[in-house]
């Protein structure tokens, strides 16, 4: 079977493995229909992720039918659709007591510790296999995983029905924040430095868009919100200044959400976050999100057609790794088809 490989930084190349066997009571083989390309993905390719392990089959964002499992499953069969929760946890340190598998000490996270789906077969763990409708089409499916990380956004910052949403950033993990704190009943505002990122937020649900490179975006979001300030902030742009800004824009009893992991130190005096009682939280990943995600496609409340940009085959595997990173500015999300479909 093919397989899409980052061999060591700046290699990346089709190659050939045998087709994996179902080993365990509790494996689950699937077929891969469809691989979502993460910017976490071309940072891997440019040796930019300090969590990578090399060589790696890239890939956590995948799609597929089941073909086989063994003996002891009991929630899937052969011909289920299904997308796979690309993380591994021990199940028993503090973190994951508190049901935090997400942030578990001994964390794995296919594509990335051990290997993805950029392959055309792949055993995981019935414990790691979600349940799809078969009329939800491959390319909406795959998008699942990264609306789970817009989700964790919404549930870490405790977005509530009224409240008022900054979203910094309008790339793909910014539009999933958006949609899915939109759902929660927030008023959102988001902002960016490109206009067609921000025209398309707009169809997106965005109440309010502001380039920030055009207005001055604290008086823009007090003006909005009535001189409060917004009351989350989510900071998917994910830089030194975009979180000190976070903590100055975020209103009294307001929580911030960090998605970066920059480790640049920021500047942020002590009494900003005292005065206002600020909840500063990190985002990482996803917790039991995805029943989430797929509960809001099955009402029809998370509309996905057109979010994908464009598709590859696996052959053009390379091709569609120079097209994101030409186009990082425009790109929501670029998906690679596996062979047979």
């Amino acid at each position: 079977m093919k397989i899409g490989i980052v061999e060591k930084p700046g290699v990346l190349k089709i190659a050939e493995r045998d087709v994996p066997r179902v080993q365990n009571s509790t494996d689950v083989l699937i077929k891969v229909k469809r691989v979502g390309i993460c910017g976490s993905d071309i940072h891997i390719f440019h040796g930019k992720n300090p969590f990578a392990v090399y060589p790696r089959v890239w890939g956590h964002e995948f799609v597929g039918e089941v073909v086989e499992t063994g003996s002891g499953v009991k929630t899937v069969t052969k011909g289920t659709h299904v997308v796979v929760e690309p993380i591994v946890f021990c199940g028993t340190c503090y973190a994951c007591r508190q049901g935090r598998g997400n942030i578990c000490e001994s964390l794995k996270v296919m594509g990335v510790h051990i290997d993805g789906g950029c392959q055309e077969y792949i055993v995981v763990s019935e414990a790691n296999v979600h349940i799809l409708p078969d009329s939800l089409p491959w390319d909406e499916a795959v998008l699942i995983e990264p609306f789970t990380i817009g989700a964790q956004a919404c549930y870490r910052g405790n977005v509530q029905k009224g409240d008022f949403v900054l979203v910094m950033g309008a790339g793909t993990i910014g539009l999933t924040a958006l949609q899915m704190t939109k759902l929660a009943g927030a008023t959102v505002i988001v902002t960016d430095l490109v206009p067609e990122k921000l025209a398309y937020a707009k169809t997106r649900g965005a109440d309010y868009i502001i380039n920030a490179k055009e207005e001055n975006l604290f008086e823009k979001v007090r003006e909005i919100t009535g001189g409060m300030g917004s009351n989350v902030t989510i900071d998917a742009v994910c830089n030194k200044k975009s979180f000190e800004d976070c903590i100055e824009i975020t209103s009294a009893a307001g929580r911030v959400v960090e998605l970066s992991f920059n480790e640049s130190p920021s500047e942020i005096a002590p009494v900003n976050i005292i005065k206002k009682e600020l909840t500063i939280c990190g985002s990482r990943l996803q917790t039991k999100r995805f029943p989430v995600v797929i509960d809001y496609l099955k009402q029809g409340k998370l509309p996905l057609t057109g979010f994908v940009t464009k598709t590859y085959p696996i052959e053009q595997m390379v091709e569609a790794f120079e097209y994101v990173d030409a186009n990082s500015a425009s790109v929501r999300k670029v998906v690679i088809t596996m062979p047979g479909i």
